[in-house]
């Protein structure tokens, strides 16, 4: 599970690595262990932690999921740990919220500073929401969270795609808590 979770390899790529040390499994089992223990892994991991920074910053990007268009959300702290991953269809004020209240409730706290791009979505998510935080909005300001976009990339550029939401939504949340355990 850590292979794979922390490496971008894929499911037979693991069971290569395990067959030369004599262990033998098949990539279906090892997928099966993925989502079983995965998430067990990744809510120990995210308990480990410390706070977060009080800068957040957000972005969403696009991923194709069954030739579908979704949209990735995300929220990196100044340090570049990833606080939350969200997937949506829509890229829309009712996401923006999705994705805040999920932060503000796991979290437990709410940021300083606001970091994000110029999409409207937040500032009127950030209202609705009367944070009372500094929301700091302009090119180039955001560049924490879009540099983070590189390993998710690379990841699914790997496993040739999402296969549903769900599954993606999974995957992500156990390689958010890992890649932040590995990457400082």
């Amino acid at each position: 599970v850590w292979l794979y979770a922390r490496f971008t390899l894929s499911l037979r790529d693991v069971e290569e690595l395990l067959a030369e040390r004599g262990i033998t499994v098949s990539y279906e089992t090892i997928r099966v262990w993925v989502a079983r223990f995965g998430p067990l892994i990744a809510r120990r991991l995210r308990r480990q932690r410390g706070r977060p920074s009080d800068t957040w910053h957000l972005d969403e990007m696009f991923v194709r999921i069954r030739g579908r268009w979704m949209y990735l959300w995300r929220a990196v702290d100044a340090e570049g740990e990833i606080l939350d991953v969200l997937v949506q269809s829509k890229r829309n004020k009712r996401a923006a919220l999705r994705l805040m209240r999920k932060l503000l409730k796991k979290q437990g706290m709410a940021p300083a500073t606001l970091v994000t791009d110029r999409l409207g979505a937040y500032p009127a998510a950030v209202r609705e929401l009367g944070l009372s935080s500094e929301h700091v909005r302009g090119k180039r300001k955001n560049n924490r969270a879009e540099s983070s976009h590189v390993p998710i990339r690379r990841r699914e550029r790997k496993m040739q795609g999402f296969r549903s939401a769900g599954s993606a939504q999974r995957f992500l949340a156990i390689h958010a808590a890992v890649a932040n355990t590995f990457t400082t």
